[in-house]
């Protein structure tokens, strides 16, 4: 690769300033602001899963409309060819900017006390109010209380709840009388502390909490101008923002703004160009693509960035799953529980495969009807960018599917897991299954485990990396071989000249088991046992095994491929 200086990528950036005035590479999506001012309502929410660009598009808007702009970091820009706007808006007005991002505490008064930094360290950006000519003493006594740390915790704000609840409210105003225009109002990631409260257990605190807050900023605000939001999920206008008749929503499934929040085909197609590496142009797309929002169709930036900044700075060409760090994905986990006591098991083997789900979409759902109910949980999946929209399916249904090669490796690392854990809660069935292994018993190993691979979701796309699909069935055997107390068990230790999947030693019994899986492209099993077992000679895995002394010597070759299994076995004795 040749090493041209090009602009380095800040991967993570969340600053729009400090993208521009350190000369990064930034994917311009300025036409936001000329579309939001064109069509813009009092108050606009856009919902967009994680890392899919909201809050550096959110920092761009402040540094856009606030006092104090500075025209040259938009230079160059598509914006700038808007004159007029630039002129009527760019740093006009007082601009109030919060993210709730950080307000996931394990109780409410911790959440509570979060909030209140929140507010109060954006309030301290304002203290020139304290000086103002155009406030009155009770006006800056207002503002004050905003400011006011705990005097017992130095790093913490102590405002009271009537105060805290206005607090958006009367910064606004303050502002506006200060000077003379009405203020913008940006609250990043709203829906986060309705999150984890829904989790910890004070939903109900937090919702009164962020209902009295928005309420008054928002609804009853004369000194607005307009508001934007964001989040994750679309919450319930009944739950969040009772009252609140000015709000325009604009979900992955409107087709207005849908090309902001993403990289489109064309943007990325020049970002691999630039870094010298568009010959990869099909590996990203495959892997990071297929989200559709609206009617456009978008990749995931943060992978897309990730990788270009892996190839540029070290070489690596091979697509890596980024976007699988970014969060527990706690949410496939009760995905994968729930679909296993209904019909929408069948539909997730439909998903890993490669296929797609028709279902009706509620995109205005409470946090407590998240999980209530199987079809909630395809909405959430879909909000969160697990599955994504491949148009409709008619009936006023979408049609589901998982979006790429990324997403689909992390549905299949989760079933993985899922089902290594369920492996160990059936004490009956894996005793069985070591005793027909330790006696060599090929015949009983293959009829259990195969009646446990009839149980499971299959993995057997041929999209997803084979070694996951040889993983996947390692660790049902690992799940029951790791029962037996007095084996060690080892797994892909390194024997002869190689590394074996699964090397058992029973010292009482001077016994010693090697197991080789194999998922092969066809359902040729018998094939694939033969060449398991070939590569146990081949590498000579059982030298360890002789080291120890070993007499007796079990060699399996076991075959996987969907829900069917095969095993072969080779006995020696020494």
């Amino acid at each position: 690769m040749d090493r041209v200086r090009r602009k380095e990528i800040l991967v993570g950036a969340e600053d729009f300033i400090k993208i521009r005035t350190g000369d990064y590479y930034y994917v311009d999506k300025t036409g936001l602001i000329r579309d939001l001012l064109q069509k813009k309502g009092e108050v606009t929410l856009f919902t967009r899963p994680r890392r899919f660009g909201k809050t550096l598009n959110m920092s761009m808007l402040k540094a856009f409309f606030e006092y104090g702009c500075s025209p040259q970091v938009f230079e160059g820009l598509e914006i700038t060819e808007e004159t007029e706007l630039c002129e009527k808006y760019m740093g006009r007005f007082p601009v109030i900017s919060v993210s709730l991002k950080s307000a996931e505490e394990k109780d409410f008064a911790s959440a509570r006390s979060q909030v209140c930094a929140i507010i109060g360290n954006e309030a301290l950006r304002f203290q020139f109010l304290l000086q103002s000519s155009r406030l009155t003493e009770s006006e800056k006594a207002l503002y004050r209380q905003l400011i006011t740390v705990d005097r017992e915790n130095k790093e913490m704000f102590s405002i009271p709840d009537a105060v805290l609840n206005a607090s958006l409210q009367t910064l606004s105003s303050l502002l506006h009388k200060h000077y003379g225009q009405k203020a913008i109002i940006l609250i990043d990631e709203y829906d986060v502390p309705l999150a984890k409260a829904s989790e910890r257990g004070y939903y109900d605190q937090m919702l009164l909490l962020i209902r009295n807050l928005f309420g008054q900023a928002l609804k009853t605000n004369a000194s607005l101008e307009f508001a934007v939001l964001t989040g994750c999920l679309r919450i319930s206008k009944e739950s969040v923002f009772t009252g609140l008749n000015n709000l325009k929503v604009f979900s992955l499934t409107n087709r207005r703004f849908s090309q902001y929040f993403g990289f489109t085909d064309q943007e990325v197609r020049e970002l691999l160009e630039y870094y010298g590496c568009a010959h990869c142009y099909e590996a990203v797309r495959e892997w990071y693509d297929g989200y559709q929002f609206g009617s456009t169709n978008v990749y995931c930036p943060w992978d897309v960035l990730n990788y270009c900044d892996s190839f540029y700075g070290e070489g690596e060409e091979m697509p890596q799953n980024y976007w699988i760090n970014t969060s527990g994905n706690d949410i496939i986990c009760t995905f994968i529980q729930m679909s296993e006591k209904s019909f929408a098991r069948h539909e997730m083997e439909q998903l890993a495969a490669g296929g797609a789900v028709a279902k009706e979409i509620h995109q205005d759902l409470t946090y407590r009807d998240l999980y209530s109910s199987m079809e909630n949980m395809w909405s959430i999946l879909l909000a969160t960018g697990y599955l994504t929209s491949r148009g409709q399916a008619g009936d006023g249904r979408l049609s589901l599917a998982i979006p790429n090669k990324e997403v689909q490796e992390i549905f299949a690392r989760q079933l993985i897991q899922y089902f290594q854990e369920a492996v160990q809660k059936n004490g009956a069935a894996m005793e069985a299954f070591c005793t027909a292994v330790q006696e060599g018993d090929a015949a009983e190993v293959e009829r259990r485990f195969q009646a446990y691979l009839r149980k499971t979701v299959s993995i057997h796309d041929y999209s997803i990396r084979n070694s996951l699909k040889e993983n996947f069935c390692h660790g049902i055997l690992l799940g029951f071989l790791s029962f037996k107390e007095g084996w060690t068990v080892a797994s892909n230790r390194e024997t002869g000249e190689g590394y074996s999947d699964i090397v058992i030693v029973i010292e009482e019994e001077r016994t010693g088991i090697i197991i080789e899986v194999k998922y092969p492209q066809s359902e040729n099993l018998e094939s694939a046992c033969q060449e398991a077992l070939g590569q146990i000679k081949r590498l000579r895995y059982d030298e360890f095994l002789y080291d120890q002394g070993i007499q007796t010597i079990f060699k399996y070759g076991i075959a996987c491929w969907k829900k069917r299994c095969k095993v072969v076995l080779e006995k020696e004795l020494r």
